[in-house]
């Protein structure tokens, strides 16, 4: 807590369509300035919370979002984190999932919510479910246990009704408002007449007084190889042994399946004995990888792939970022990245 009587939050504008509003005299859609935001939505005023605002500047869309912007949301919140109960990141859709799994692991030790949430349709226009999205993401951030701790002391995505966590989230569609979904973790929260949390799975927050710790360094060397009938040897072969890739990410069939022709295998091992870190998850939008079961999988394995579990591309890119840019030892990479550390796979 602060010390305040009221929650105090930081709201964060990096971009998005959430943002916008309409100009009547062009007909077009601009920024409006967020620290009238209590002008725009009202119905905040109603909760007992102080809220600051900070804007990017430029604002970045969410398509041309890079990790430099992740490392700056970083070091803002590091910079901000003793004078707020939570952070409510405003970002576009395209690469929310991607920045959420991101921070999730670049802030150590975080004990109080990081809420990232926008909208299908800009704030300022009538039928918006940015309103809605804003007002929950606000309820959440600032809601403290009977013991005055925050319900949800980890970096969320909170979209149309339900919390996810932040690096289980993906977006899987582009006209519903249901835009986000987490395939293999329940709900954190689902906002209905009340919020319900699921405090069975919500992570843990460290002992109070316990300093946040962030990491700025990522080594972003990865490769995504996505398998797919007639995929040829030369694609294979230019991206698993690219010498301007650290890490590959592979992803495969079902539960980690991939083609059993010789000339595959030969490729995953000649990148593995390049040192290379490879990484199998699956193109499925649930399940989890298990390269036990069939003998394709049992062949990436002793070609030297690693599991990726049920963790999704996007949490497992930022993950090799992440772990990457804390230490050139490929091997202690893959020593942590079959771990599970900040809630990413459903392994304990």
């Amino acid at each position: 807590m602060t010390g305040k009587e009221k929650a105090a939050l930081l709201l964060i504008y990096t971009g998005g369509t959430i943002g916008m509003k309409q100009d009547l005299k062009e007909g077009t859609l601009k920024p409006f300035d967020f620290s009238q935001i209590a002008q725009q939505v009202p119905e905040i005023g109603q909760f007992s919370v102080d809220i600051k605002t900070h804007t990017f500047d430029p604002l970045i869309d969410s398509s041309d979002v890079e990790p430099s912007m992740w490392q700056k949301i970083a070091t803002l919140i590091r910079d901000s984190y003793d004078n707020y109960d939570g952070f409510i990141v405003l970002h576009g859709t395209d690469t929310m999932a991607y920045s959420a799994s991101a921070l999730s692991f670049m802030l150590g030790n975080l004990g109080k919510p990081v809420i990232f949430t926008g909208s299908q349709l800009p704030v300022g226009v009538p039928r918006t479910d940015g309103k809605e999205n804003l007002i929950s993401a606000v309820e959440i951030a600032s809601a403290k246990d009977s013991d005055g701790r925050p319900m949800v002391p980890e970096v969320c995505v909170y979209f149309n009704s339900l919390l996810m966590r932040g690096n289980r989230s993906v977006k899987v569609n582009s006209e519903e408002f249901s835009a986000f979904r987490s395939p293999n973790l329940p709900p954190l929260a689902q906002a209905g007449i009340t919020i319900k949390y699921n405090k069975d799975i919500i992570l843990k927050a460290p002992a109070p007084g316990t300093p946040l710790e962030v990491s700025t360094e990522l080594d972003t060397r990865v490769s995504i190889l996505k398998l797919h009938p007639g995929i040829t040897k030369e694609v294979v072969h230019h991206i698993l042994c690219g010498k301007e890739s650290r890490a590959v990410i592979i992803e495969t069939y079902g539960a980690g399946n991939a083609p059993t022709k010789p000339w595959f295998i030969d490729i995953v091992s000649e990148a593995a004995g390049m040192g290379k870190i490879l990484v199998n998850v699956t193109q499925c939008l649930s399940g989890s990888v298990d390269m036990s079961i069939y003998a394709t999988g049992k062949a990436l394995q002793k070609a030297g792939v690693i599991n990726g579990y049920d963790s999704t591309t996007e949490s497992c890119l930022a993950k090799l970022f992440y772990l990457m840019g804390k230490t050139s030892d490929n091997e202690k990479v893959k020593e942590l990245m079959v771990k599970n550390l900040k809630g990413e796979i459903s392994i304990f």
